[in-house]
Formats: structure tokens, sequence, C-alpha cells
């Protein structure tokens, strides 16, 4: 079999046909043989600013030609990371925070869960290691992200993965208090998308993330969100924190950061991490990656932030949700449909038992729109926010048309 050299992320390592994206603008993109798609996944959850924004490229641009890359560690810095950080702080769900940067949220969630324990090994209370996560949760694919997340078959065949992690019911404030009373002192953090995102479009239950945090506050225990999908506008706010009005002491994020125009994630370090952290100048933090504060990576997430604020996408968030969740709705309310899940920006559609969303998804490819499938059993949308109410009503009927003509083969 004559294979291509390039192994897929995600895919099956003998798969032989792709589609070949070789252009973008908006929520549109284009293939090697000119077919147009609505990309009502902002390509994988990241791309809320749109293709093709020519000042996001310019900023990458004009910054590699000015200084391509220079390393952050120790005493080195650089302007684009300056500034960006500041921005960051700026906007964080809490107050006087600072930034560490990575490359991705794979990056950042390993970060964060390094920093809770940390956290309590330079209190003298290195025990204070498990960290609770929750069913259905993605949190990356790294080590530590394998071992938080809560979808069973990303975690086959990897052998031992990281210990000191237990999960929880994703919607059962009693199971996390119920861990917490279990292990006592020994639980460091709690650790938690606001919208359950890859696992399958999960708002969280009324009071839930309030309950989290109140918990946490009971026994000391961190609060960690996973903002890799939720923040920069996806709920519309510029953090999910924001969104359900609750405080976290560390954020993870990345996708929306820069829109995919160049990697990057971080974490957003609370005032009660960092007193722990600030509080001895002869401790050095040794963790870090080569490419943290990478200048083009900065460049873009400063542009991109200046497109999200003048192109009002924050407030566009709620607008999208008003139009798709309805879309969505009627399709379930006329059975081609099990049910919808999602707010603002970030929507699912969960199928009847014996459609396959792959099945579907390929359906809706050969109609122009690229949705995600989740497992067999539901479609994920997650538009680029620059996304028009035509392309929606197209996301919607591509949908409806897709799921009919599936239908309609397997009577036959």
């Amino acid at each position: 079999m004559d294979l291509p050299p390039f192994l897929h992320p995600f895919a099956r390592p003998n798969a032989e046909r792709f589609i070949e994206i070789v252009r973008g603008e908006g929520a549109l993109v284009w293939d090697d043989e000119g077919h147009e798609y609505v990309d009502a996944l902002a390509s994988l959850w990241y791309c809320v600013a749109g293709h093709g924004r020519s000042e996001i490229a310019d900023a990458v641009g004009e910054q590699l030609r000015t200084l391509d890359a220079f390393h952050t560690f120790e005493l080195f810095t650089n302007p684009a990371a300056e500034r960006l950080t500041s921005e960051l702080a700026d906007l964080a769900p809490m107050d006087d925070a600072r930034v560490f940067l990575t490359n991705s949220g794979s990056e950042a969630v390993d970060t964060a869960m390094k920093l809770t324990r940390l956290f309590w090994a330079w209190q003298g209370l290195p025990e204070r290691s498990v960290i609770v996560s929750r069913d259905r949760a993605y949190h990356g694919v790294t080590y530590g992200g394998t071992s938080a997340q809560g979808l069973a078959p990303n975690k086959e065949h990897w052998g031992e993965l990281l210990g000191g992690v237990v999960q929880v019911h994703a919607d059962s404030l009693e199971e996390v208090e119920r861990q917490l009373a279990e292990h006592g002192d020994r639980i460091a953090a709690v650790i938690t998308e606001p919208v359950q995102g890859a696992g399958g479009v999960f708002p969280p239950v009324d009071g839930y993330l309030q309950g989290l945090r109140e918990l946490c506050d009971r026994t000391g225990a961190l609060l960690v969100f996973d903002e890799v999908i939720t923040g920069f506008g996806r709920l519309g706010t510029w953090w999910g924190a924001q969104r359900y009005g609750v405080t976290p002491d560390l954020v993870t994020f990345a996708k929306g950061v820069t829109s995919g125009y160049q990697p990057l994630g971080g974490v957003l370090v609370g005032p009660r991490v960092r007193e722990v952290l600030e509080a001895d100048d002869q401790r050095w933090f040794r963790h870090g990656f080569t490419y943290s504060g990478h200048p083009a990576a900065c460049a873009a997430a400063s542009a991109n932030l200046a497109v999200l604020r003048g192109d009002g996408l924050l407030e566009r968030a709620p607008e999208v949700g008003a139009r798709l969740g309805p879309g969505l709705q009627a399709i379930v309310d006329d059975g081609l449909a099990a049910g919808v899940r999602g707010t603002d920006g970030i929507w699912a559609l969960a199928l009847h038992p014996e459609d396959s969303a792959l099945v579907v998804r390929d359906e809706m490819l050969a109609l122009g729109v690229i949705p995600r499938p989740i497992a067999t059993h539901s479609l994920a949308f997650c538009p680029p926010l620059v996304i028009t109410d035509e392309q929606l009503d197209r996301t919607v009927d591509a949908t409806r048309n897709a799921l009919a003509s599936v239908r309609d083969r397997a009577g036959a």
C-alpha cells in the first residue's frame, strides 16, 4: 500500500484519501478541487476570527522580519511576549494574574497540573497531589492531560498513565464532595471545562461550577478551568469563568487566543498561586518550553485580540446561538435527531443510535459543510464568529438534508 508520508492525527494510519484544504476566507474554506465548504467547527474549535485575516498575517510577517525568535528562559524576553501577557492579564477573570505561555492547549493543561502540585509542595505539603477531573472531559493528549481526560478510547494502549488523578461523574457535585472527603488533605485541585467541548458539548448543569468553587474553598483545593475551547469569545465573554460568574485559581487557554494563525497556549495564574510561587526568591520554576513566548505567535495573538474587539465578535456569539440552536432544535422536532446541547457559539446535535456521526458528516461534506463528528453519537458545531446568518442557515439545511438522505438509504 502506497501511503502518504504524513501520518495524520486522530486518523486511521492506513487511510489513503484526504481532503486537501488550500484556502480560507471568513467562515468558508476551499479544497484543491475548488469545492467550497462552510467551516462549521472553526477548523478545530479555534478559528474564532475567521480565515484570511490579513491584519493577523501581516502582524506575524512584520514580527518575523524584526525578530524571528529568541528564547524566554531565565534572563530573556521580547516585546511581543511582554505586550501579549499584559493584555491577557488585563482580560483575566481573576485579579492580579500572571501568564505562562505554552505552544498548545495540551501543554497548558500539563503546566496547570504541575502548578497545582508545586503549589502544595512548596508549602511543605507534597502529599496534596491528587487531581479530580470529570468524565466526558477532554484535557489534551500529553500524558498529564490524557490521564485527566474522561474519554476512555483516548486513554487506551498508552501504558501506565499519571497517578493521582481521580474521576467523577460529569454532573455530580456529590461525587466531587465524596472524593474530597475520601482523599482529605491529599487533594491538590479540581479541573474542569466550563462547557465540556470535545467530549460532546455539555454545558454545566445549573449551579455546578459555583458548587465546585464552594467545595474548593471549603477544602483548600485549587480550581482549574480548562478554557482551551471556551476562551476568547466562544460564550459571548472573554472567558467561560465570566459567563458563569465563577473565579478559578488557574485558567488554561489556547485555540482562540490566535484563532489558529500561530500555535500558542498558556495558563493564567491567579493571586493565590502567585503568592506561593513568588514567596522565596531562591526557588526556580523548573518548567518551560523552547518556544514559550515565541514572538511571532505572540504577535498573532495580539493582532487577533484586536480583531475580536474591533469586529465585536464577543457580542456575535449569542447571535450565532440564537440562530443555530433553534435551527438544530427544529431538526430534532422533526424526528431526524435525538437532541440538542449547547449555548452561544458552541453546539452539538445528538443523533439517534442507528445513525453514525461519521456517515452523516461525510454526507454533509458532499453538501459543502464541515462539522465535527463526536465518536459516532453527535455532531459538533462551533463556527467562526464571523459566520453570516446565511452560512448558519446553510449549515442547518445541510445537516437536515444529510440526515434525511442517510435515513432514506437505510430504509431503502
